[in-house]
């Protein structure tokens, strides 16, 4: 399925680039809102409720862009692209970590933008792998995985995960106890094989530590494999 009628927000303080986004996303069937700053966004937020994705630059005027996906993250788990010019480690991983699914740096070609987005619209429209029934991950502190549903549960409360986050764990628990490399699961969750990040894979496993496990800097669900990779371990 297209884009046709997607509401995608582009949050950008440089006129053209975001002008050139929007024009090449409008012909791809996107319904496009532009913010020219992060405060523009989030009243935007506020008053008319979130769009189905966001591109969000992180060298805004005023508010900066880690800080508006933040605020974002609060109440959304739509899939958010960063573009930036900053392309150092620390910058790819605190957007990361902020909330961001994915980091393009600048310059960039429009069809890298168009593909990271349709991924991510594969992403969402993909069914939980239906191998994977309900699944305890953690007796003890009744960590519970229903993939059908769409959702993790300790406890009998829900937990808030990401589309990123969820589609990340339902991959592990399809072979527990079976090791996966950062690449393949670029491959499984990110959907564009060689051409990803491993940084990604790391950041958003911390990220989905913090929500699953007791104590994150002890994990015993989500298990790093040294040199090898990830684990999903159900007690």
């Amino acid at each position: 399925m297209g884009p046709v009628g997607v509401r995608l927000m582009i949050v950008e303080d440089d006129d053209r680039v975001r002008a050139s986004l929007r024009l090449a996303l409008e012909d791809e069937g996107y319904s496009i809102t532009e913010a020219p700053d992060a405060e523009t966004a989030l009243e935007s937020v506020r008053r008319s409720g979130p769009p189905e994705m966001m591109v969000v630059d992180l060298m805004l005027g005023g508010m900066d862009g880690f800080t508006c996906i933040r605020q974002v993250r609060r109440d959304s788990d739509l899939p958010i692209i960063v573009v930036s010019a900053r392309a150092d480690t620390h910058d790819v991983v605190a957007a990361l970590e902020a909330g961001a699914d994915d980091y393009v740096t600048k310059p960039f070609e429009i069809k890298e933008i168009t593909a990271r987005l349709r991924a991510l619209r594969r992403r969402a429209a993909t069914a939980a792998p239906a191998a994977v029934p309900e699944l305890v991950l953690d007796a003890a502190s009744g960590l519970v995985l229903s993939p059908a549903a769409g959702v993790v549960r300790r406890g009998g409360a829900e937990l808030h995960l990401t589309l990123t986050e969820f589609r990340l764990l339902c991959e592990l628990a399809e072979e527990p106890g079976r090791v996966l490399s950062r690449q393949a699961l670029l491959e499984r969750v990110w959907d564009r094989g060689f051409f990803g990040d491993e940084r990604i894979v790391d950041v958003h496993v911390r990220r989905l530590r913090t929500k699953v496990e007791s104590d994150p800097s002890e994990p015993r669900t989500v298990v790093t494999v040294r040199g090898l990779g990830y684990r999903l371990d159900v007690r």
